[in-house]
């Protein structure tokens, strides 16, 4: 059936994407407005370093850790079902986290609200390819569905500086409970419910596994990131590994997997993973350098931070906007190498970023790589779960989620690595004599150390502690950007060679369950 004799959604199915949007904001806001509360949550919970550590990453683990399980269980009880639930455990969850007496009880309520979140990203999308069939409504809808993960992440530092400057620490979680509720009530009346009819029971065994080798991958591949290359790094990516292997294996004895071996047969189903991990290992790596860039070299405060974040969340809710316009008219692989090149060239600008540069050029920068990165987003969601036949939308769903999580960890490591890596190289010359030898290791280590330690020097020595600081971690960036702008090219080669045969979205089937399952 071709995308003409495909019906157009109604008002229903449209009114149903604006409640889908809801969570999806919450789901990012979640992700970065923690970290402004820290300091007051620290005060009052007085966690240990380690502690804190968890009560800052478990959310994303458990997100990621539970994505293919959840992803599969939507397919099997329904995927309204599931949000629904989830939109119930995450509300209930805020609360706890909220009144949280202790750092062992947030980190608890951190661990639930990341189960509960791993529901929302894979219903929802699956979803929104039931709700509409036709490919053109179906890419804009998607579009729509990023905006809304991109508009939480902008406006969850704004609206965190706001209840933290009027209000306690754990106001920050409240802020999802009205939302959920809203979900709860509007759900049932505008969503419609889908699952795989002929669905059999969840294996239990391969949702330990899935759940455990994830989170044993990424911590691992975070704990590099943090520390360098150590056995409290290595043994849990091999343990990872070698998890997921067992996992993969399982799958093709079960009659009935959670994850179906046989999309991976599908040459764009595989590509799509493919080019999401790789454009995801730089564009979260970026995140990183920048997020410290703008704070411990320019000096601003995490809310001013957020604020010059706006503009480039604005230019990825454009993009997502007009990649719908694009992708009906032209081939996803010229679309998505055209949005890689034009990312590649935001990177380039980054690596002319010195002491003293305008906080202008960052903006620019950040701006022209968020605007060209939105149709890999975009179109690797609209061709992963496109590929899948419908009673496995789901576990697609889950799947571009997952690769997304992996190449933002590895990213994160990477880039962080290289920016780590020349830091302390630079340091361990330029400790000015006079500093005390420990203000010095920490100093050399960090450039967070660096600044903590300079403000208990004299003025004269702390001036030129910090210059010296400041100036081996923006080289440290200059030559990761300078990667990630190699990298992106490389990205967008790979795109143009592996989804050449990808037509454009207006003349895609409606149903892909022949192409992918023979």
């Amino acid at each position: 059936m071709t995308t003409d004799e495909t019906p157009k959604a109604t008002r229903r199915e449209w009114l149903g994407l604006a409640v889908i949007a809801l969570p999806c904001l919450l789901y990012s806001m979640d992700l970065t407005v923690l970290n402004l509360a820290v300091p007051q949550l620290s005060a009052d919970l007085k966690p240990s370093a380690a502690q804190l550590l968890w009560i800052v990453d478990i959310y994303g683990f458990m997100v990621a850790g539970s994505l293919i399980t959840m992803g599969t269980l939507g397919d099997r009880i329904g995927r309204r079902k599931l949000l629904l639930i989830g939109a119930a455990a995450f509300g209930l969850a805020s609360v706890l986290a909220a009144f949280s007496t202790s750092a062992e009880m947030l980190i608890a309520t951190r661990a639930l609200l990341g189960v509960a979140g791993a529901t929302l990203a894979p219903s929802t999308l699956s979803l929104i390819h039931n709700m509409f069939r036709d490919a053109r409504e179906r890419t804009f809808a998607i579009g729509i569905w990023i905006s809304s993960f991109s508009a939480g992440g902008a406006i969850g530092p704004l609206v965190g500086g706001v209840l933290l400057e009027h209000y306690w620490w754990g106001s920050v979680f409240l802020v999802g409970v009205p939302v959920m509720l809203l979900l709860l009530i509007l759900g049932p009346l505008l969503l419609p419910e889908f699952k795989d009819p002929n669905a059999g029971r969840i294996d239990l065994v391969s949702a330990a596994l899935s759940l455990i080798a994830v989170l044993a991958t990424i911590y691992g591949i975070k704990h590099m990131a943090e520390h360098g290359v150590g056995w409290r790094a290595v043994v849990p990516i091999l343990a990872g590994i070698i998890l997921g292997t067992v996992f993969m294996r399982r799958q093709r004895h079960l009659d009935d997997p959670m994850l179906d071996l046989r999309l991976f047969r599908n040459a764009v189903f595989s590509a799509s993973l493919a080019i999401n991990v790789m454009g995801f290992v730089f564009l979260f790596g970026s995140f990183l350098f920048i997020a410290q860039y703008l704070q411990l070299v320019v000096g601003l405060s995490p809310l001013q931070a957020g604020i010059w974040g706006v503009p480039s969340a604005m230019a990825f809710i454009l993009g997502s906007l007009i990649v719908p316009m694009l992708a009906h008219r032209f081939r996803p692989a010229s679309v998505m190498a055209g949005g890689l090149a034009l990312a590649a060239i935001g990177f380039a600008l980054l690596t002319r970023i010195e002491i003293g540069s305008s906080v202008a050029l960052v903006v620019v920068a950040s701006v022209i790589f968020s605007l060209g990165f939105t149709p890999v987003v975009a179109l690797t969601t609209e061709l992963i779960v496109g590929s899948a036949p419908p009673e496995r939308a789901g576990s697609a769903a889950a799947m571009s989620e997952t690769s997304l999580e992996f190449g933002g960890a590895l990213g994160i490591a990477v880039l962080g690595s290289i920016v780590t890596v020349v830091y302390r190289s630079e340091m361990a010359q330029s400790v000015p004599a006079g500093v005390p030898a420990d203000a010095a290791r920490i100093a050399a280590a960090t450039l967070g150390g660096a600044v903590a330690e300079a403000g208990h020097l004299p003025a004269e020595l702390s001036a030129h502690l910090l210059t010296l600081a400041r100036a081996a971690f923006v080289e440290g960036m200059q030559l990761s950007a300078s990667i990630a702008t190699i990298g992106l090219v490389v990205t967008a080669l790979v795109a143009l060679f592996l989804l050449r045969g990808a037509p454009p979205a207006a003349a895609t089937k409606a149903v892909c369950e022949d192409a992918v399952l023979l």
